[in-house]
Parts: structure tokens; sequence; C-alpha cells
């Protein structure tokens, strides 16, 4: 096994960047996932620890071992991709020991190891089909025990699940993480999906413009998201984002007024609340609502209902805000209903750079 350092990764092509002074340590067997929307610089960063680009600038290390200019064969590590890359006049079995001839491992392995990666994946009766008769996710489930079958110091996985449709996503989402616990294999995955990243990792590397926004556990990212970035990229619904002021103690701006605030905020500030923190109310006089409870009154700007809960959302100037109210919870679009915001549901975030400010 082996852990992974990068050490002041930057990576250049002429004028443009991709990737920014980048540098993170990975603990040897870790799932850690790199996060982040296209073009940030996820895919690049792990191509370079892939040896398949190299850095401009900086260092990657393997263990203890430097590997910059190192081919990426003699890097001891496996990957999986978006595309299976499989060979179709190969059967199974042949696609999953075919990196065992190329790296001319003793033959006398081969049956017992394609085996064992097959069963893993639950491809043992599979084994003597070819890749056009398998459905999508087995094909994905071949390049999976492909990768396992090398035995590799680090896997490196880039949108492996970005062509199967939503269902086989849910099961072979769980069926890698089970994976990774079993093998115990530092891997490395790349998503733009915050769902898979928040399921899949041990920590999370939030990516935007070639630079780290954030690290830390699922939980932490969701928790305290240290910019205004993670907050409105975590989360189903994203966090909600209100631009607003400081005025007479109060967070104020188009239909909001909210008290009970904390000491120390700068007069221009963005205030952030999950859909799930806050309670929607419907207003008794739809057309006074100064007597009633809430802190944003605004018309329903519509309604979805999902089964286990009803989103509700409204508008307020540019932004859009959604609250997770109950199953039951029924509003017609136009209805003026009021989202209350608890103490301890708000987030503060600077205006001038979207910084986390702490209270």
């Amino acid at each position: 096994m082996a852990q992974i350092q990068l050490k002041n990764i930057c990576k250049r092509w002429g004028s443009t960047t991709g990737v920014k002074d980048f540098s993170l340590d990975i603990a040897d067997r870790e799932f850690i996932v790199f996060l982040g929307p296209s073009g940030c610089g996820k895919t690049t960063t792990m191509r370079m620890i892939a040896g398949l680009e190299d850095p401009t600038e900086g260092e990657i290390y393997i263990g203890d071992t430097c590997v910059n200019g190192l081919e990426p064969k003699d890097r001891d590590i496996a990957m999986v991709f978006q595309s299976y890359g499989l060979y179709p006049n190969l059967t199974v079995y042949e696609n999953i020991r075919f990196p065992l001839k190329i790296r001319k491992v003793a033959a006398e392995t081969h049956d017992s190891r394609v085996r064992k990666a097959a069963d893993m994946v639950e491809l043992g009766p599979l084994l003597d089909r070819y890749p056009k008769e398998l459905s999508g996710g087995q094909r994905q489930r071949v390049a999976l025990a492909r990768a396992i079958v090398r035995e590799p110091n680090v896997f490196l996985m880039d949108e492996p699940l970005s062509n199967l449709d939503a269902k086989l996503r849910v099961s072979t989402r769980a069926q890698i993480k089970h994976l990774q616990h079993s093998l115990q294999t530092t891997t490395i995955y790349v998503t733009h999906d915050q769902i898979e990243a928040m399921t899949l990792a041990d920590r999370v590397v939030v990516m935007s413009m070639g630079e780290l926004q954030q690290l830390g556990t699922p939980t932490e990212i969701y928790d305290t998201p240290a910019n205004t970035f993670v907050a409105g990229f975590i989360g189903s619904p994203a966090m909600n984002l209100l631009d607003g002021k400081i005025i007479d103690g109060k967070f104020v701006t188009e239909h909001t007024q909210i008290d009970q605030l904390p000491s120390g905020l700068p007069d221009a500030v963005t205030i952030g609340f999950r859909a799930e923190d806050i309670q929607v109310t419907i207003p008794t006089d739809q057309h006074d609502t100064a007597n009633s409870e809430g802190h944003i009154f605004a018309p329903v700007y519509s309604v979805e209902m999902l089964g286990d809960s009803t989103l509700i959302s409204i508008k307020v100037g540019q932004a859009l805000l959604i609250a997770k109210a109950e199953k039951t919870f029924r509003a017609e679009i136009g209805q003026t209903v009021s989202f209350i915001v608890p103490p301890e549901a708000r987030h503060w975030f600077s205006k001038e750079n979207g910084a986390r400010i702490s209270v």
C-alpha cells in the first residue's frame, strides 16, 4: 500500500494554468475524492499522479519515491476510466487477465487471481461472455476487476459511473465503497457529482479554477463550508445563499429581515442556510404578513414533491431559495409562504471574497 504526497504541484500549458500550487497528503489506504465542476483541474491532477501528464512545477511522491519522470507502468497504479476500454474480441476472463499477461506475472497464478477478482465484483458466471453481451454496469465491473487483479498500490478512478443510469450508479457506487473497504487500497476518485463524493470519500478535495477550495471529511465540508463556492456546490439541493446588509442589528434584503445576529458581522454579508434546516409556514393573512412568524416572506416559485419530502422554492431578488418541507406540505404557486431560519442554521460569508466568517 502507499501514501501519496503532492508538493506545490502546478500544471501550465503556455498562458493557460490548469492546476495552481496544489499540495496534498493522502494517507495509506485512504479513499479520497477530487470533486469540482468541469475544468476545475481534478482530472489533470489525477493524470499527473498517474504519469499521463508531467507537472510544470512541484513533486509527486508515491510512498517514499518521487515519481516525477517515472513512466505510468512503473508507478504501480491501476486506473478505471469513464469509458470501459474493454477489448471486444476478448472474453470477460481474458479482459481481466490481460494486465497479468502484459506485466509477465507468473502464468500459474492467473486463473486464481482472475476468478478472485471476478468474484469480488460478482462476475463469476459471466467469464465466458464477450463485452457486447454485457450491460453497461457489467462492463464497468469488468473494468473494476481488471484493475483489482493487478493488486496495485493505488487505484485511480476517473468518473467511472458517468455512463451508467441512475439505478446502476447507486448499486455500483455501493460496490466500489465495499471493494475499497475490503481491499484497503489507497484510492483517488474523480467526479463532478457531489453525491458520489459525499457517499464514497473518507475525505473530499473540493476544487475550482485549478485551486483547492476545501479539504475535509464529507461531514466537515457539508456542515462548515469554507466559502460560498463550497456551500453552493455541496448538498442536494445546495445551500441557499442570500446577499444582504446589516441594518440596525438585522440582516435585511428584499422580502427578508432576520434578527438575533451574532456580533462582529460586516455591513455587507451573505447568509447561507440548508433547505432541511428551515421551517416553512403559510401565513393566515396572505396580504398582511406583518404579524406572522417568519424571516422571509415571498410567493411560491415552484413546488416539487419527492415522495419523502416536498421542496418549496421562492425567489428573493435573483436568488432562488429552497426549503425542504414535510411530504404532506402543500402550497400553490404564487401563494405567499414564510421561511423561518433558526440561528443555529445560519452560515455567514464575506460578500467581498466569499470566505466563511467564524462567529
